[in-house]
C-alpha cells in the first residue's frame, strides 16, 4: 500500500489547540476524498488475506475509515501528510485520540479508543509505516461488566419462552459455554458432539485457534431440539453450518447478535445484553466461585492469565455496595 496523498515539505507539530469540526450525534459519515477511498480500498484488500477472523476485519475497517474520514477534515493542519510521513502520523494519531475522547460529537470510552488505535496500528503497519508512537489509555480496574443474579434469572427465562430452538441455542452458548459471537456462527454440526449423558463443543476462536468445552445440560437440551429441527430448514444438507439463516446459509454474526438483542429486549433488562456481556457472565460466575485461573482460560479461550485475572476486580456492583457501607444520618 501507497498514499497518494503526499504533501511536500517536512512534518510540523499543529499547536494544541487545532480546531476540530463537530458534527451532529447522528449525522452519515462524512464521504471520503477519492484519494483517501482508494488507500482504504487498499487495507481493505490487505486486511482480506491476513489471518484474522472476520469479525476482526470488519471492525479494523470501520476503525480505519472514521480515522480517514476525521483526517479528510484535518489534513490541513499539517504540513506533511500523516499517511506518508511518520513524525506527521504520530501527530495526527494523538490529535484524533483526543477528538475521540474530549472534542469529537460523541465523546468514547477508553477501551473504544485503544480498540481504534489497535486498528490504526495494522493500518499504519501495512502503509509501510509501522505503528504510530502514542500511549495507550489506562483502562479502569474494574471487572468486565456481567449480568447480576436478577437479570440472568430474566434472561434465563426469556430464553426458555422463546420459540426458535436456533435462536435458544445462539442465546445460551455465550452464557453456558463462554464463546464469543464469532465463534458461535462459526460452529458447524460435527463441532457439537453429543451423547445421552454428555457432550463437547469444539470453538474455533482467535488465529484459528480451536478448543473443546464441556457442554451444560441445560444447553445440551437445547442443541439437541436445534439438531432435530435442523434438517427442515432449506438447504440444511448442502451447508455443514450448524445455525442457518432462513435461505440456508450460514448466519452471520451479525443476525446472531441481533436474536440475542431481540431476547434481551424481552427480558426487560436495563443494560444492553450482548453475547460478550453473557461471555463475562459465565467467567465472573467461574472466577468469584472461585475455579481455577487455569481452567477458566483454558474455557474461554484466554492466551494469558492476566485476561482471565479481570474478572477477579471489583464490578460496579461491588463499589456501589460499598458505598452502602458508610454511615449516614437520616
Amino acid at each position: 500500500m501507497t498514499s497518494e496523498i503526499a504533501q511536500p515539505g517536512l512534518p510540523q507539530e499543529p499547536g494544541s489547540g487545532s480546531e476540530i469540526t463537530k458534527r451532529g450525534a447522528g449525522a452519515r459519515p462524512t464521504r471520503l476524498p477519492p484519494a483517501y477511498d482508494t488507500v482504504l480500498g487498499e487495507y481493505a484488500a490487505a486486511l482480506e488475506h491476513a489471518p484474522l477472523s472476520a469479525e476482526t476485519r470488519r471492525t479494523y475497517r470501520s476503525r480505519v475509515r472514521m480515522f480517514l474520514a476525521w483526517l479528510a477534515d484535518h489534513a490541513a493542519s499539517y504540513t506533511a501528510d500523516p499517511l506518508a510521513h511518520s513524525r506527521a502520523r504520530d501527530w495526527a494519531v494523538r490529535d484524533y485520540r483526543m477528538w475521540l475522547l474530549r472534542d469529537g460529537p460523541a465523546k468514547r470510552s477508553r477501551v473504544y479508543v485503544n480498540s481504534a488505535l489497535t486498528a490504526l496500528d495494522d493500518f499504519y503497519t501495512r502503509l509501510g509505516l509501522g505503528k504510530a508512537s502514542v500511549t495507550r489509555e489506562d483502562l479502569p480496574k474494574s471487572a468486565p461488566r456481567a449480568l447480576e443474579e436478577r437479570a440472568r434469572i430474566r434472561w434465563l427465562r426469556a430464553v426458555e419462552a422463546h420459540l426458535s430452538p436456533r435462536d435458544r441455542c445462539i442465546a445460551l452458548i455465550p452464557y453456558y459455554a463462554g464463546a464469543r459471537i464469532s465463534e458461535v456462527v462459526r460452529l458447524d454440526v460435527d463441532d457439537v458432539r453429543l451423547s445421552a449423558r454428555k457432550g463437547r463443543l469444539r470453538l474455533y476462536g482467535k488465529g484459528g485457534k480451536f478448543r473443546e468445552v464441556d457442554i451444560h445440560p441445560k444447553l445440551r437440551h437445547e442443541l439437541q431440539l436445534w439438531l432435530d429441527e435442523r434438517p427442515n430448514w432449506p438447504h440444511a444438507d448442502d451447508n455443514r453450518a450448524l445455525f442457518l439463516n432462513f435461505k440456508g446459509g450460514r448466519l452471520t454474526a451479525r443476525a446472531a447478535a441481533g436474536i440475542i438483542a431481540e431476547i434481551a429486549h424481552t427480558a426487560g433488562l436495563d443494560d444492553p445484553t450482548t453475547a460478550h456481556v453473557l461471555r463475562h457472565t459465565l467467567a465472573t460466575t467461574l472466577v468469584r466461585g472461585r475455579t481455577d485461573l487455569v481452567l477458566v482460560a483454558e474455557i474461554l479461550g484466554h492466551a494469558r492469565l492476566e485476561t482471565t485475572r479481570r474478572y477477579s476486580l471489583p464490578s460496579d456492583k461491588d463499589k456501589e455496595d460499598a458505598l452502602k457501607l458508610i454511615t449516614v444520618d437520616r
